[in-house]
């Protein structure tokens, strides 16, 4: 029998191997690709003040697997970290996994971490990794729903009279782009986001990122559409955090031509009155004069609103993307038990 080639563990060089990198990623989940240029930029939008190591497996010369641990930037506790070993589809089975996994766990249990946790969806290409976790002890902790609209098949004239109720409200719908003229608009939507997001049923409490960390995660991201992210805007309030900023919805662009919606929401105050449902018109409309495409968002199972609105807005239900965790005795190390998991609706 031919023995296989051996492969090395090194951590990436930065750039040149994130065309590898791309490439592994986008064959291994091809509904997500990735190119290197994003790589490139989301590497440089990282938080230095977080912890992180990332790592390859190289096979003649050739990246066969890559992955990484750190800090949880959104749901921040020192003791707690987020990771993912992705091998390319033709060269699993062979150790890669295995040998990524170990030297990023050493690492993990050295700086004394309590809390592993990724994300695996429920498709039948993700089923060898839902054994890898299960092999491992880590245990399914929280469902994320993925939903998907084609503005080819909505019927977009069929909101007229709620576009029309929100704006005899007194609420416009205005682009970010529109927006550019307003000296405070980065930073009252970074003050929007958070309190947005604090309302958000993901099961863990949220930590904030720094202004700096968000407008670069954020905004300034390249995928981040200002002409299809629309801000519900109320011009009489002049809030001191938000100002008349009370609700929004961002588009984000993936290189194989679809968006993904980061955050929708509203102020407490003006929920109910059809907002929220009117950001997420404003942005399907003009995408649909742009051109059209697909539209994918996320939601989490207690968040029966915005379920149901996606629902009445035509969104289909597609994979469900699952949280895993793995808790490690703080003195041992050893696995901890965690509770069942809860089951999707």
């Amino acid at each position: 029998m031919t023995a296989l080639p051996t492969f090395t563990l090194r951590e990436p060089r930065k750039p040149d191997d994130f065309a590898q990198i791309a490439a592994l990623l986008s064959a291994a989940d091809p509904d997500w690709p990735v190119t290197p240029d994003l790589l490139a930029v989301w590497d440089a939008a990282h938080d230095p003040a977080l912890y992180r190591l990332e790592l390859v497996a190289e096979q003649s010369g050739r990246i066969v697997g890559v992955g990484h641990v750190g800090h949880d930037d959104f749901a921040f506790e020192e003791w707690r970290y987020f990771g993912g070993v992705t091998v390319h589809p033709d060269a699993r089975r062979r150790g890669v996994g295995s040998a990524l996994y170990g030297a990023l766990m050493d690492r993990a249990r050295e700086r004394g971490a309590q809390d592993i946790r990724t994300m695996l969806s429920d498709q039948d290409r993700d089923a060898p990794g839902r054994a890898f976790l299960a092999a491992r002890g880590f245990t399914r902790t929280w469902d994320r729903f993925e939903s998907r609209l084609n503005t080819a098949g909505a019927d977009l004239d069929a909101f007229d009279d709620l576009m029309d109720a929100v704006a005899a409200g007194g609420v416009q719908l205005r682009s970010v782009a529109d927006l550019a003229g307003d000296p405070e608009r980065d930073r009252r939507l970074w003050e929007l986001d958070w309190q947005l997001f604090q309302d958000v049923p993901m099961g863990q409490t949220l930590t904030r990122r720094p202004l700096d960390a968000w407008l670069k995660q954020e905004l300034h991201d390249p995928t981040f559409s200002h002409e299809l992210s629309f801000v519900a805007v109320r011009p009489e309030l002049n809030d001191p955090l938000t100002g008349p900023y009370v609700g929004y919805s961002t588009l984000m662009s993936n290189p194989a031509g679809f968006y993904v919606i980061g955050m929708t929401g509203v102020r407490r105050e003006e929920r109910g009155r059809g907002v929220a449902k009117a950001l997420k018109v404003a942005a399907m409309r003009a995408l649909a004069a742009a051109g059209g495409g697909e539209i994918r968002t996320f939601n989490d199972p207690p968040n029966r609103a915005m379920l149901n609105m996606n629902r009445a807005l035509g969104f289909q239900r597609g994979p469900t993307h699952s949280r895993y965790e793995l808790h490690l005795d703080p003195v041992t190390g050893e696995r901890q038990p965690i509770a069942a998991p809860q089951e999707p609706a």
